[in-house]
């Protein structure tokens, strides 16, 4: 991204206090802290930490207290801090069926074991404004009914998917490459790109571009027919396998949401008719982008499942190319930086070209 700019230094100095005090706006109102901001913001902060590569909700806070709110300049300043820590080792993959379930449904089935979890969700709220929320202190709970009910706490429950796979009614999860994955961070994007980058791409991607994307592949351009076969929400172990050590050691424990989407597939001579898959994981509570990565996944695997790639939504160079925020906005927002030496040319060149077709006007 383009950030620097010589020149000027006592105006920028004052454009940074400015900034400063339009961060904190009117001192005369309480000032935001971290913890507010954590607790009360939680969505902000699960994206800040999705897109910005980094587990830690102290920090996506602070983050998005220093952006102002701009959660795009929050994910650049985490993903910045990030590249400043060494990196210790590599945990083993994250077992999601042993995820201790806060939300869980499914489109599929309406009777699943474990039942369907309904959880925290916006699902449905009359989308009406609470003008309660404007009053202050906390208006505590507006029922009395007993949470308690439903599985059992701590409880971990079957894979929807699992039932399909069983019945070999949908594919089964390929094998990884001896257990090797690329490493967006630390390895350029070349093409073609293999599923577990185009993942860590995704996972990274700006939601807003890749639930334009998604809603694209529902609306004809992805040849998909959608159905989300289960999306969790919950807490799961992070673990590292220490060489010296020889056994892995649990470091961790984090919130995220997984969604695995459900696809029609036709077959081919060698394959019969069976379902494939799309695959969504984020941190914390982020239903919609998870659900969003998994429609663009599976659109972007179309040509690994013998499928003619037909729109954008299939061409993966041009969803990975664009789907990230803090490139996307480094290269629109460095218009604003000093283009002066180019546009006199140009001026010169319009210039000449109106006096030429002047003369041959004049003829």
């Amino acid at each position: 991204m383009y950030v620097a700019v010589k020149g000027g230094e006592r105006a920028i100095d004052r454009a940074h206090r400015l900034l400063a005090e339009e961060r904190r706006g009117d001192p005369s109102v309480p000032e935001l802290g971290l913890a507010q901001i954590e607790q009360q913001l939680g969505l902000a902060v699960d994206r800040v930490m999705t897109e910005g590569s980094l587990y830690d909700r102290e920090l996506a806070a602070l983050a998005v207290k220093q952006s102002c709110g701009d959660l795009i300049e929050a994910i650049f300043l985490l993903r910045a801090y990030r590249t400043t820590l060494p990196r210790l080792g590599v945990s083993r993959p994250l077992d999601t069926a042993a995820m201790v379930v806060h939300r869980r449904v499914s489109a599929i089935f309406k009777d699943l074991p474990g039942g369907q979890i309904l959880g925290p969700t916006f699902d449905y709220t009359h989308r009406l404004l609470d003008f309660e929320l404007a009053e202050s202190g906390d208006p505590g709970s507006t029922g009395t009914e007993d949470d308690s009910a439903g599985p059992e706490a701590d409880a971990a429950l079957p894979r929807v998917i699992d039932l399909l796979d069983r019945e070999g009614l949908i594919e089964s999860e390929p094998p990884g490459d001896d257990g090797r994955v690329g490493d967006l961070t630390r390895e350029p994007l070349t093409f073609p790109a293999g599923r577990d980058v185009r993942l860590q791409n995704l996972a990274r991607g700006d939601e807003g571009f890749l639930l334009a994307m998604g809603y694209a592949t529902q609306r004809g351009y992805g040849r998909n027919h959608p159905f989300a076969g289960e999306i969790r929400q919950g807490a799961v172990s992070v673990s590292l396998a220490p060489e010296e050590m020889g056994f892995p050691v649990e470091i961790a424990t984090i919130e995220v949401t997984e969604c695995q989407m459900v696809n029609q597939f036709n077959g081919s001579a060698t394959v019969p008719a069976q379902f494939t898959r799309g695959y969504g994981l984020a941190f914390g509570s982020a239903e919609r982008k998870a659900m969003a990565m998994a429609l663009v996944d599976r659109a972007l695997r179309g040509r690994e499942l013998g499928e003619e790639p037909a729109s954008p939504t299939q061409d993966e160079e041009f969803v990975l190319s664009h789907s990230d925020s803090v490139e996307a906005s480094g290269f629109v927002q460095h218009l604003k930086l000093p283009h002066y030496v180019d546009f006199q040319s140009e001026l010169v060149l319009v210039r000449d070209l109106r006096a030429a077709h002047g003369r041959t006007a004049s003829r």
